[in-house]
């Protein structure tokens, strides 16, 4: 096996681009000796001149010293031929996203490097055994997905072809900790680990807004305010493109072969075609200024507040006494308040035998602290609405008020992250530990999927998938086996096997 921590490693990055320069920058700072290529006359030149500049950014701000900048940039040395990599013990590259040009620079690579030298590809798609294809020793090629940007995302998926022979990928997961990432280890799959686990967010995001349930703006308030997510799925999409963001959903999408889980929505081509990409064309979901701010989009008023008797399910009794004495029973007056799991307004109205003219639904999921979501049944009166919204306002914490759902907004959000991330761990693509940590790392989730079903409770969150899944009676909702046995047996998602 190769000797990672060996203070004469030799490291070579085919591509200069953002992610090849990133890729340098790591690789030099960890005391590497980095030889650069790229194709394109001047272009190594003008990287290394770019992460000089980054690297003198960087000890200004006192996280390295000036000589430690200057010494890692003494590291990288620019080669004008391919035949210049000979000495390389481990080569990276990081050439346009197109299997054919990845496969002859590993072929050409092979009559230079030795035998033992590792070939890692920084792709975020491609498959790494098709790659491997086209070598004379498949065993030594590796997937090796860094994220931008290098430097400051902390993560690196090593991704196993069929082929990789085992001490490849223990070599790139040491070389990783050398440099100060966190190595998740995976299966040569589509989307690997991070790709694959962001099918939950955006794409049931998108779901509730095709199916007329609430506007984007709401959806992104309570996925941010109640869940607890650093940027709404909406403002996402503004941030990665449109484009971008909806071709990765049907890719995924095809590659799994129609899975329903990755279904990719509708309201996304048209919007491709009109140009409303997001930030980069300065209108997406969202407007933006020339600053690159978004525009504030501004919630509903709260309705005046007015006196009508409230009976409300026994889980709520505690939060709603504090703004209104509860009723012992429904009269034909009374706004009648359930907190429904998994299932719609109407079905629990219908079920408790609760006039549905009269029946609103909270959400109970994450708490009542920073947002409340207000759900309605088709039929509930306006003065019903309005009065249950001034009342769960009224103590200064905002409100949003949605359509009839089952499993309302974040429930079924949530549940979908938490389900296709146990589909992960039951495939063996990753384990329990390495999916979360790339989740939280490389998508900044407040939790890893199996750590937020965790949280919730893995029974609460199989519940809302079957009641989902009956409502709707489709497949994307089929709860996960390593979900279902979990919650069945009472222990932690991370419970490995």
């Amino acid at each position: 096996m190769l000797d990672i921590q060996r203070a004469d490693l030799v490291a070579g990055v085919a591509g200069s681009g953002t992610m090849g320069r990133g890729i340098v920058q790591v690789l030099a700072q960890c005391g590497v000796r980095t030889l650069v290529f790229d194709s394109q006359p001047g272009a190594a030149a003008k990287a290394k001149e770019a992460i000089g500049k980054s690297l003198a950014a960087v000890a200004q701000k006192g996280r390295i010293t000036q000589a430690d900048a200057d010494a890692a940039l003494a590291r990288i040395e620019i080669v004008d031929a391919l035949a210049a990599l000979k000495p390389c013990h481990v080569v990276v590259e990081a050439i346009i996203e197109l299997l054919a040009p990845k496969q002859e620079l590993f072929k050409a690579l092979e009559a230079v490097v030795a035998e033992s030298c590792i070939l890692a590809s920084n792709t975020s798609s491609l498959s790494v055994t098709a790659m491997a294809s086209a070598c004379a020793k498949p065993g030594r090629v590796a997937g090796y997905h860094f994220f931008n940007p290098v430097p400051v995302m902390k993560i690196v998926e090593v991704v196993d072809g069929e082929l990789t022979e085992p001490w490849v990928g223990d070599a790139l997961v040491a070389l990783a900790k050398r440099y100060g990432h966190k190595p998740v280890r995976c299966k040569d799959t589509p989307g690997f680990i991070v790709n694959h686990a962001g099918r939950g967010y955006v794409p049931e995001s998108l779901r509730v807004l095709q199916e007329g349930i609430a506007d984007f703006a709401s959806i992104d308030r309570i996925l941010v305010d109640a869940a607890g997510f650093r940027l709404g799925p909406f403002g996402l999409l503004d941030l990665v493109g449109l484009d971008i963001a909806h071709g990765v959903m049907k890719s995924m999408h095809g590659q799994y072969y129609g899975e329903p889980k990755y279904q990719p929505s509708y309201l996304a081509d048209p919007r491709v075609a009109a140009g409303l990409l997001g930030r980069k064309t300065g209108r997406g979901w969202y407007k933006y200024g020339k600053d690159g701010v978004a525009e504030k989009i501004l919630e509903k008023e709260i309705p005046k507040k007015t006196s009508m008797p409230v009976w409300c399910v026994p889980e709520l009794k505690d939060f709603l006494s504090k703004f209104a004495n509860i009723e012992s029973k429904p009269d034909p007056d009374t706004i009648c308040f359930v907190a429904p799991l998994g299932h719609d307004a109407t079905s629990t109205a219908i079920q408790l035998q609760l006039k549905a003219e009269n029946t609103v639904a909270i959400d109970p999921l994450f708490g009542f602290t920073k947002r409340r979501t207000l759900m309605t049944t088709p039929v509930t009166k306006p003065e019903v609405r309005d009065a249950a919204h001034a009342l769960l306002a009224s103590d200064g914490v905002p409100v949003s008020v949605i359509c009839d759902s089952a499993g309302f907004v974040a429930q079924r959000v949530v549940a979908h992250i938490v389900n296709v991330g146990c589909d992960i761990v039951q495939q063996r693509i990753a384990t329990p530990e390495d999916l979360d940590s790339a989740v939280m790392l490389g998508l900044g989730y407040p939790k890893g999927p199996l750590g937020m079903g965790d949280a919730i409770g893995a029974p609460k969150i199989l519940a809302i998938l079957e009641a989902m899944q009956n409502f709707y009676g489709e497949p994307r909702y089929r709860p996960s086996p390593w979900l279902k046995r979990r919650a069945k047996l009472g222990i932690s998602l991370l419970t490995p096997e």
